[in-house]
């Protein structure tokens, strides 16, 4: 990942590339073999990772770091290092997806309500043909059963591992599972697998573009509306550190 250039909001690091350069990292980890994290932090995961330092180190230890919002892309130019675009997890999953597809590859479903990961590699399967589902499983496990969840994935030996538990859950997973997971790509995906599992909608194409795609979640689930209230906070965190550090100069 040193070709890669990083940038910083509000101490969290974030990586300066397209969807298409994504893509292509995600190639290049499938050819080294390594077990590999990928996240995916908007502006609410940043906030909370101001106060949660074991969200905040997960994520730097993740191989890969995509803005999925925004917020974080309006930010990154308040401080004058802006990213390319808002990289969403779902398009980067369908990315995943296609490549599993062509070359033949396998996935694991972790995520969920029980059954969600089942309908969602079902639609997957008939969406993206060539790909393989490896195994699936719910989101709905405690930290005893971390063990237990980690042997049935290597027993499956997928390729890609698509996670949807929500953050900090899922981030924290991939992170402290790392070196017990055997080759695989880790990604967090949050509620993508219930897009797949055909339970939630996206939002059109339109809005996704506009970068209004929050507004259609919220529409779409009303009880967003306590998360979504630090996003002002955001911004107004982000501005004030942007305006001191300038001062400082």
């Amino acid at each position: 990942m040193s070709s890669i250039r990083r940038i910083e909001i509000l101490g969290v690091p974030l990586d300066k590339v397209t969807l298409e350069q994504a893509a292509q990292e995600v190639e290049k980890m499938l050819d080294e073999g390594n077990t590999k994290v990928i996240v995916t932090p908007n502006a609410e995961i940043i906030m909370a990772a101001q106060k949660n330092p074991a969200l905040k180190k997960a994520i730097a230890a993740s191989d890969l770091i995509l803005p999925d919002g925004i917020g974080v892309v309006i930010a990154s130019k308040i401080i004058g290092n802006p990213l390319p675009g808002r990289i969403a997890g779902f398009d980067l999953m369908v990315k995943m997806l296609k490549i599993a597809a062509i070359r033949g590859l396998s996935i694991f479903l972790l995520g969920g309500k029980p059954g969600v990961a089942e309908e969602a590699a079902k639609n997957i399967l008939a969406g993206f043909s060539g790909l393989k589902v490896a195994g699936t499983h719910h989101g709905y496990f405690n930290e005893k059963q971390h063990d237990e969840v980690v042997q049935k994935i290597n027993e499956a030996k997928p390729h890609f591992i698509f996670i949807g538990m929500g953050a900090p859950r899922q981030e924290l997973f991939m992170v402290n599972n790392k070196s017990k997971i055997n080759g695989s790509i880790m990604m967090g995906v949050g509620g993508s697998l219930d897009v797949f599992a055909g339970r939630v909608k996206r939002a059109p194409v339109w809005m996704q573009r506009t970068g209004f795609e929050w507004l259609y979640r919220l529409l779409q689930e009303p009880w967003r509306l306590k998360r979504m209230s630090v996003l002002p906070l955001f911004m107004i965190k982000v501005l004030m550190k942007a305006m001191a550090e300038r001062g400082e100069k």
